[in-house]
């Protein structure tokens, strides 16, 4: 019989982190047990692998009256809760936010086990037994399976609470949804959750992949990096050769992961081409709290003055994506993030060498329509009016839809494209003109991003968390 964990209020968080821990793993290894049982044949009773959960309650007395964090901060007086998940993941998160939330506050928080048990697919997914149809019942018999009653957007969303929840909610997300999201990220990208990093880069080529692979290998003998890795888990270090080598076929969604012993290095995901997938993607790497991501692919032009390799910096977007409409209604503004634009201009200066005016000419600042219409440009009578009047001065299919996810999750964000093309004035996309364009510009592109991701770190990350992501009526944690 499994033991009970007490309820226990703690004011150090590290102490409330291992006590997370300790139910958690409790827990997985009763799931883990009754599962070799059941594929042995043994009889197994029904499994108690509850998540922890974490409390806090305040008074008015105890609101903290200091208007300027953006978050770690609880806005009303009441009770407040959240389930956790994976303290091996993400205990230096768990301890940050808790360490706010307790000294902000002066009140202890309660560590407990939850109501909602652990769904055996998130302790158990790779694992295989051949099973009959009596075993297949005990399945459900034994063991907890994912609810999506308790997987939804409801919190992020800014909506009413899940039915039956008493508690303000202290997180953006159950742990059920972030057990979810990270099955999902291991089966898009190829790579072990723990490999990611809290810095992503996004694209839709894979030319940019295979740039990051070679700058990888310069990053690790110089020591910045302690390891990267690729599709299938290949770890490389430094002294290794790093010859792209990876799954055969790749995932959907491939990521490479250039690490740093903090997690703060910097993760790449080829997202592949569309809004969809850029959703999908930025949907499940939401619940990793990364620092930011940023967008890096190509565009169509739509102004004369604009030039084949021309950088477009996103300041706004046209949603025409639609992916997004039930989630973020049409008439929310996705507003610049300040830090993330100022470090991507210095970032352009930087590598490119361009200043003053020459820097204008060859870096557009402005609107960007995002469609899911790969062939917009068949139907370019019905679309030139809405071209022309947003002001818009490039078209892609994924930039808007990664923007607009990150304000709705509170993530950072940011757009750089590099103009590849420019059909609405006859200049299209030609394989020898196209092959020359992405010799020239991939590389230079690439450490653009790079040196974007660098400037933000050092500037610090707390600066990117801005009050302009974050509403009147938030969950504590970041």
């Amino acid at each position: 019989m499994d033991k009970r964990i007490h309820p226990q209020s703690f004011s150090d968080p590290d102490a409330a982190v291992a006590r997370i821990s300790e139910i958690y793993e409790q827990s997985a290894e009763a799931i883990r047990r009754a599962f070799a049982a059941v594929g042995r044949g043994d009889p197994v009773e029904p499994v108690h692998a509850p998540y922890p959960e974490i409390r806090i309650s305040a008074r008015h007395g105890d609101l903290n009256v200091d208007a300027r964090p953006s978050y770690g901060v609880l806005l009303e007086p009441g009770h407040y809760a959240t389930t956790l998940t994976r303290p091996d993941l993400f205990a230096p998160y768990y301890r940050e936010q808790l360490a706010l939330v307790i000294d902000r506050h002066g009140q202890p928080v309660t560590v407990q086990e939850s109501s909602r048990q652990i769904p055996l697919p998130f302790v158990q997914e790779n694992s295989v037994v051949d099973l009959d149809e009596r075993g297949i019942r005990a399945l459900y018999d034994t063991f907890s399976l994912p609810d999506l009653w308790w997987t939804d957007d409801r919190i992020a969303d800014g909506m009413e609470p899940t039915p039956g929840m008493t508690e303000k909610p202290l997180a953006l997300f159950t742990a059920e949804r972030v057990d979810y999201s990270l099955a999902r990220l291991r089966h898009y990208t190829g790579t072990s959750e723990t490999h990611f990093q809290r810095f992503v880069l996004l694209t839709n080529y894979q030319r940019y992949i295979d740039t990051f692979i070679e700058h990888a290998g310069t990053e690790l003998e110089n020591g910045s990096y302690s390891a990267f890795v690729a599709p299938g888990n290949a770890v490389y270090r430094a002294g290794d050769t790093i010859d792209g080598a990876t799954q055969s076929p790749l995932p959907q969604m491939p990521a490479y992961h250039l690490k740093r012993e903090d997690g703060d290095g910097i993760t790449m995901v080829n997202i592949g081409v569309g809004p969809s997938n850029a959703k999908t993607m930025t949907d499940h790497l939401a619940v990793l709290r990364p620092h930011c991501w940023l967008m890096l692919g190509h565009c169509a032009g739509l102004r004369r003055s604009q030039y084949l390799g021309d950088y477009v910096l996103a300041h706004g977007y046209v949603r025409a994506d639609h992916v997004l409409d039930e989630d973020i209604p049409m008439w929310v503004p996705i507003p610049p993030i300040a830090e993330v634009q100022t470090a991507l201009q210095d970032a352009i200066s930087e590598i490119t060498g361009l200043h003053g005016r020459e820097m204008k000419r060859r870096v557009r600042t402005g609107t960007v329509l995002t469609t899911d219409n790969r062939n917009w440009e068949l139907r370019f009578r019905e679309v030139f009016h809405m071209l022309n009047t947003s002001r818009a001065i490039a078209v892609d299919m994924e930039s808007a839809t990664i923007a607009a996810n990150g304000f709705r999750y509170r993530v950072p964000y940011g757009t750089l494209l590099c103009v590849s093309d420019k059909p609405v004035h006859g200049e299209l996309k030609l394989g020898g003109v196209a092959n020359a364009f992405y010799r020239e510009r991939v590389s230079q592109h690439l450490k653009v991003g790079l040196e974007t991701v660098r400037l933000l770190r050092d500037q610090g990350v707390d600066r990117l968390h801005s009050r302009k992501l974050r509403g009147f009526d938030e969950p504590a944690f970041r």
